[in-house]
């Protein structure tokens, strides 16, 4: 493909997927067009995975796959990223009416001796009902056996630290941190490619069938860090939510146009509020585009008052 004929941001088809604690905020708050009678937990909007694949919805690479926008046109869309089989990145909304199971990812070592792969998250709340809150690490020092006790007596609950939260706030978690989402959340969700999940605790529900959902206590146990006690929400410095190895995350106010990048990198932009367009391509709240690295046009520009998104990359290496 020649660099000439990227002309536009690309976006994708989203993929909804049905869960048990999940609601109907993606179409209430952000317009999507979800299936009636659903509830719908997460849309996938960007993924590389043998089981989901993101597909272009317009422009000259319409109706390619991101796995074919990796293998084919890796140096003109990504430019000089990382080698490896698959985008390795993996974006979502979250919406969740109910709280999610407790549950933790493997760190990479733990991760091949369980055959799983391993996963670090990002969320970004990007709205919150009153009273909602985050399951993140513990309250207190805790050994393994100590937490096995409590599954085996109900009292799990108990030693998860919880962290009420509002519109704005941001969290990492790394892998062995066990967490989950608390009802009444709204989330962008930026990972590892990995949907490696280990349930340890579903707070004593009936799943669809009344049956309890499966658990994965004994994978779960060796992937957790006991020692991660009270982590904390993160703290914006500048723009700058999180710099990590994995990803680089910043918050922008866009009041004025304004370049997102140098060309040969590439970015993903996600809206939070507001309005933005770059090179004939417009996004609203709860929608992504990625900037191709090599796209000529990396103009933001905002179309409405308190414009404000999330600018996703993966660092140079």
């Amino acid at each position: 493909m020649l660099q000439k004929d990227l002309t536009t941001p690309l976006t994708f088809e989203p993929i909804f997927m049905e869960r048990i604690w999940g609601g109907r905020k993606l179409a209430q708050l952000f317009g999507k067009n979800l299936p009636a009678n659903t509830r719908i937990g997460e849309s996938w909007e960007i993924v590389d995975r043998p089981e989901a694949q993101s597909v272009v919805t317009r422009g000259p690479l319409k109706g390619k796959t991101l796995h074919e926008l990796w293998t084919e046109y890796r140096s003109s869309i990504f430019g000089d990223v990382l080698k490896a089989p698959r985008f390795p990145l993996l974006l979502k909304l979250l919406d969740a009416h109910d709280k999610l199971s407790l549950q933790v990812h493997p760190p990479e070592e733990v991760a091949r001796k369980l055959g799983g792969e391993p996963k670090t998250e990002f969320w970004y709340v990007a709205a919150a009902d009153p009273c909602a809150e985050l399951f993140i690490g513990f309250r207190h020092l805790i050994t393994r056996e100590q937490f096995e006790k409590a599954l085996g007596n109900g009292t799990v609950a108990d030693h998860v630290h919880s962290i009420p939260v509002r519109a704005g706030d941001a969290v990492i978690l790394p892998a062995g941190r066990i967490h989950a989402v608390g009802g009444g959340n709204l989330l962008f969700e930026i990972q590892q490619n990995s949907d490696t999940t280990y349930r340890v605790f579903d707070w004593d529900r009936p799943g669809e069938d009344d049956k309890p959902r499966q658990l994965h206590i004994k994978q779960a146990l060796a992937s957790i860090n006991f020692a991660d006690v009270t982590p904390k929400l993160r703290e914006q410095k500048g723009e700058s939510l999180l710099q990590h190895d994995l990803f680089e995350i910043q918050k922008w106010s866009l009041d004025q146009p304004r370049q997102i990048a140098s060309v040969g990198e590439f970015v993903i932009v996600c809206c939070l509020s507001g309005n933005i367009s770059c090179a004939k391509a417009k996004l609203a709240p709860g929608e992504l585009f990625l900037i191709p690295a090599h796209l000529e046009d990396r103009q933001l520009k905002p179309l409405a008052p308190d414009t404000s998104l999330l600018r996703v990359t993966i660092p140079k290496r």
